[in-house]
């Protein structure tokens, strides 16, 4: 480990505030810390709340960019949702990942984190996008440092490496439905998680409401122990693939957890956004071009976190 500089410090800080403020904005009727929970202990209240009006803004951005925009954004403290398309299906991309990691903290023992995993080339190339696990093939890395690298850096492998220690994508899967979340369907691993079509398959898809749901469910009490939920916070915190998405749009001084996913037309960004003194903000941001042949834009996403999170002040 390095040495502790002044920006890391400010950042062990800033996580271990958030992960207070969701404890305390998450909590519903649940187990004790470190029990299993089932997805009516997890699940978020359905009791009616307010929800705020952006659809002007969102359908004005949808024409702009010739996107089509899907929201879903839960106030934890209030309540209030803003909701667009919230349960229109979406590929999801690598924000996975993000779940992927914190299922491994709900179900993998320490002991069993500190196991050594080894790979080759071939796996390194089949997956595609390996920053972390391509400069490991000679070393291994632990589990914990592949689904760390799964979320920091968005390495493909090692979310397939994770995913086998779960049981594979129907593992997964079936994780997400214990924590309440129906509507997910992971079928494939990296790179084909991002070959969707949403119109005729659910396969690798999701909506804006089960995820902001299934986040907030994984995070509540009972779902993971405190010390691992500040854990998936910090591995979603501080990363350089998150800067012009939902961060872009948040207000100054609001500290924002984010997994992105992209792969071509698809922009997406789930986050854990905390104002100063206030329960944290949940939000889903879907995105997917109308024009089979485009190329994502990262503005899309920051504008619909810009217009959401000024909607809910």
């Amino acid at each position: 480990m390095g040495p502790v500089t002044p920006v890391r410090l400010r950042l062990r800080v800033a996580v271990a505030v958030l992960g207070a403020l969701v404890l305390a904005g998450c909590t519903s009727s649940t187990p004790a810390e470190g029990t299993s929970s089932s997805s009516s202990a997890t699940a978020p209240s359905s009791t009616t709340a307010a929800t705020v009006d952006v659809s002007a803004e969102l359908a004005a951005l949808e024409q702009e960019y010739d996107v089509r925009i899907g929201v879903s954004a839960v106030d934890t403290g209030t309540g209030t949702r803003v909701e667009h398309r919230a349960d229109e299906r979406f590929g999801y991309a690598s924000t996975l990942k993000a779940f992927a990691a914190g299922v491994f903290l709900r179900e993998v023992p320490s002991a069993d984190r500190a196991r050594l995993v080894t790979w080759s080339q071939t796996d390194v190339d089949a997956a595609g996008y390996a920053p972390v696990t391509g400069a490991a093939v000679a070393t291994g890395l632990t589990a914990a440092e592949l689904a760390e690298a799964a979320v920091r850096q968005s390495d493909n492998l090692a979310l397939n490496l994770v995913l086998d220690l779960l049981g594979g994508p129907a593992g997964l899967d079936a994780a997400l439905a214990d924590l309440g979340d129906t509507t997910t369907d992971v079928v494939h691993e990296e790179p084909a998680l991002n070959d969707v079509d949403p119109a005729t398959s659910t396969a690798d898809t999701t909506t804006p409401a089960a995820f902001t749901d299934g986040l907030r469910a994984l995070l509540a009490p009972g779902a993971l122990t405190d010390a691992d939920r500040s854990t998936l916070l910090s591995w979603m915190s501080g990363n350089a693939t998150g800067d012009t998405l939902v961060r872009a749009g948040a207000p100054a001084g609001w500290v924002v957890a984010d997994k992105s996913g992209g792969a071509g037309g698809i922009r997406n960004d789930i986050a854990v956004v905390t104002p100063p003194g206030r329960d944290p903000v949940l939000v889903t941001v879907l995105t997917e071009e109308l024009d089979p042949t485009a190329a994502y834009e990262d503005a899309v996403v920051a504008r619909t976190a810009a217009a959401v999170l000024t909607a809910l002040g």
